[in-house]
């Protein structure tokens, strides 16, 4: 084999000038990632000293939170363990309320399933306005902008308080929160499929005469559709534990019924109810996960 040929002068020049700039890059990154290093860790400092999260405060708290989980602990006996409900330390003695506690985690349920249903039609249908891409005029793109974070960003609980004051106790006013939220948290997230969709179905119905209307219908949804149901059905399993905590101020389910609970200090049936709760909302999101998962399916073959 033939031996490499000696580097010229400007070949060597040109190597070392590439090495020099490089490292001088490699220099440049390392710097500013230790500036922003440096104000991240400021300003983590500042917000734990101003929320006075403290490791002394941690210390003293932790052992505090053991002991109330220990509290709300069943005082279950294997001898008894199956006996009736009028039996100590039998399963059904813990869940002795069950039937009015599965009629409120119900009840929970249904408000999330409405508040998911009708906030996400109220996001579909500003969607596309509030996409960049779509937006038939620029005042109109801001207005749904604005208006779908000022849904998203006031909390569900703020919006439940002041729907009890209006309507009174009960499931109304949650429904009403969620459908609030839920509009602006998958409006923003259907605009930003929208604008992440292929722009070539929408030229071609645009250049065969289509309207805005038809642009969307023919050129935009099908696309995004699938995309559609899968944040519609993660809403929904968000809703369902949202539901749950409403009912702290009156706006129905079982955070009523839990709240109360926790109010009387009536430990065990603290944590029948947060058992029941976690096996809800995990067995909905077993659901949704599957459906989500055969709808990415049916996107892929299509």
């Amino acid at each position: 084999m033939d031996a490499a040929l000696p580097l010229t002068a400007s070949a060597r020049g040109a190597i070392a000038r590439g090495e020099a700039e490089f490292q001088a890059a490699r220099q440049q990154r390392r710097r500013a990632t230790l500036l922003w290093g440096a104000i991240l860790l400021v300003c983590l400092l500042l917000a734990a000293r101003l929320s006075e999260m403290t490791p002394q405060a941690l210390a003293d708290g932790l052992p505090r939170i053991g002991e109330y989980f220990w509290r709300i602990l069943p005082s279950l006996r294997w001898e008894t363990l199956f006996a009736d409900w009028e039996t100590e330390g039998s399963l059904a003695g813990w869940f002795y309320r069950l039937d009015k506690w599965a009629w409120l985690i119900f009840e929970t349920s249904q408000m999330a399933l409405l508040g998911t249903v009708f906030g996400t039609l109220i996001g579909f249908a500003l969607c596309f306005v509030a996409a960049r891409n779509l937006a038939p005029t620029p005042w109109a793109f801001h207005l749904a902008r604005r208006f779908l974070e000022f849904c998203r960003t006031v909390p569900e609980i703020v919006f439940a308080l002041i729907f009890v004051w209006a309507f009174g106790i009960g499931p109304m006013a949650g429904i009403l929160a969620i459908i609030i939220h839920t509009a602006g948290a998958n409006g923003k997230l259907f605009a930003e499929v929208v604008e992440n969709a292929e722009t070539s179905a929408m030229e071609g119905v645009r250049a065969a005469g289509g309207n805005w209307f038809h642009r969307v219908r023919f050129g935009v949804l099908p696309q995004v559709a699938p995309n559609f149901l899968s944040y519609t059905l993660l809403r929904f399993e968000i809703n369902v534990r949202g539901a749950s905590v409403l009912g702290f101020v009156g706006a129905g389910g079982i955070g009523e019924e839990l709240y109360h609970v926790i109010s009387f200090n009536y430990y065990e049936e603290i944590s029948a109810i947060i058992v029941l709760i976690i096996l809800s909302v995990a067995s909905i999101d077993m659901i949704s996960e599957r459906l989500r998962r055969q709808l990415s399916a049916g996107a892929a073959r299509g």
